[in-house]
């Protein structure tokens, strides 16, 4: 027999931050893919099938504009940004819900002045996020707003 999930609680601190949740770089990449972003996963157990992660950038910081077969749901906690979803570039702010269906190209930028942070819950096995080829940026940049929001 299985042993069931402890309950545990998890007191929140200033700025958005949890005790005993570590405070994680957002990737391990070199490539400058993204800018000023840091995770920190707050629930993630087989039981429950799926993580909730808190994400948080730096103003003007941005993820990394990807897809893959996973999908997202969103909660913006705290400030404002816009994000891309599929053909759309949105405004956000505090208390947003976004949802990134599978396959979809989506990135996250904070404005200038103030961080963005939001909550992530996603499957907790899940398959790597897939990058745009040049293709794809040029099928992407056909649309005007689309190439303000990837040039800013």
């Amino acid at each position: 027999m299985s042993e069931r999930p402890r309950s545990f609680h998890r007191k929140a601190t200033d700025d958005y931050r949890w005790n005993e949740v570590d405070l994680l770089p957002y990737k391990e990449d070199d490539r400058a893919l993204f800018r000023a972003i840091t995770r920190q996963t707050l629930f993630s157990d087989p039981a429950m099938n799926g993580e909730l992660r808190y994400f948080e950038m730096a103003p003007d910081g941005f993820s990394t504009l990807e897809r893959h077969e996973h999908m997202h749901a969103v909660l913006i906690l705290r400030g404002r940004g816009h994000c891309l979803v599929g053909n759309e570039v949105r405004a956000i702010e505090t208390r947003d819900l976004i949802t990134v269906l599978p396959m979809t190209w989506h990135q996250f930028r904070a404005t200038r002045g103030e961080p963005l942070g939001f909550l992530c819950m996603v499957n907790a096995q899940r398959d790597k996020p897939q990058l745009p080829t040049p293709e794809d940026i040029a099928r992407l940049k056909a649309n005007s707003a689309i190439a303000a929001f990837l040039n800013s």
